[in-house]
């Protein structure tokens, strides 16, 4: 599962004209489901012309098509390749993560991830287990929600898993461990649009704070647009900045 994990973070990397979309939606009874889609369509197509027999014949690339078309856990997943764990935190994690690929013509042309139904209990566990588990999670998890208030932490506003997987580990497989600045070069080199949009299943009752990467979309959601530009570049200016927003649900 590695491997597949590994090979769908690179592709993100690769991909100049990647378009990522999350989706994490607070439920009432104060947990969250998280749903990121990744489309790799033109990053296949790409390697296919310029390495079509390399592409047919490298095993981490059986490995990615392998990957199940329908909802499977990284429980299930790792089950198959014969792996277990006795830590019972981890594997409560591993049965409400996850993964599935998206096919055409029989062939893989993305990915998608879920945290299926999250409580603060599991976002605490979770952080232990991206520790040996690289993930393509959106920060925003980590906000607080009690089933009517969500409160955001805009420092939140990044992509610390994506950049942090692409500084372990490289195509190679070489580390580029400490090289923040040849990581967030190639970010906003090769990402197109990142977008996360928030949805409550209660209708929103009012938003204090602004941010200029968030607005309100309709009665139940607002979206967050990612401006690399100036996610990086610490002489950019935003006219809202606010460090917490908070967003109130009847």
């Amino acid at each position: 599962m590695k491997k597949t994990l590994l090979l769908l973070l690179i592709s993100l990397f690769v991909l100049q004209s990647c378009v990522i979309n999350s989706e994490i939606v607070y439920h009432k009874d104060a947990a969250s489901t998280m749903l990121t889609d990744i489309d790799m369509k033109e990053f296949i197509k790409e390697m296919k012309a310029m390495t079509p027999d390399s592409l047919q014949n490298k095993k981490e690339f059986g490995d990615m098509d392998k990957l199940p078309t329908t909802w499977t856990s990284i429980y299930e997943l790792e089950k198959k390749e014969g792996k277990t764990t006795k830590d019972p935190d981890s594997l409560r994690i591993m049965k409400k993560i996850f993964m599935k690929s998206a096919k055409e013509n029989n062939e893989p042309v993305g990915f998608s991830l879920k945290l299926d139904h999250f409580t603060q209990t599991d976002y605490k566990a979770l952080n232990n287990f991206t520790k040996q588990e690289t993930l393509p999670l959106e920060q925003n998890i980590y906000n607080l929600w009690d089933g009517k208030t969500l409160t955001i932490d805009t420092n939140n506003f990044n992509l610390k898993s994506l950049k942090e997987a692409l500084s372990k580990q490289s195509p190679d497989g070489q580390s580029e461990a400490g090289d923040d600045g040849k990581t967030e070069g190639m970010m906003m080199m090769f990402f197109k649009k990142i977008e996360t949009t928030l949805k409550f299943e209660g209708k929103i009752k009012s938003i204090t704070g602004q941010h200029d990467w968030l607005k309100q979309v309709d009665d139940h959601s607002v979206k967050i647009e990612y401006d690399l530009k100036k996610m990086f570049d610490k002489d950019a200016k935003l006219q809202n900045a606010d460090k917490k927003i908070i967003i109130v649900t009847e």
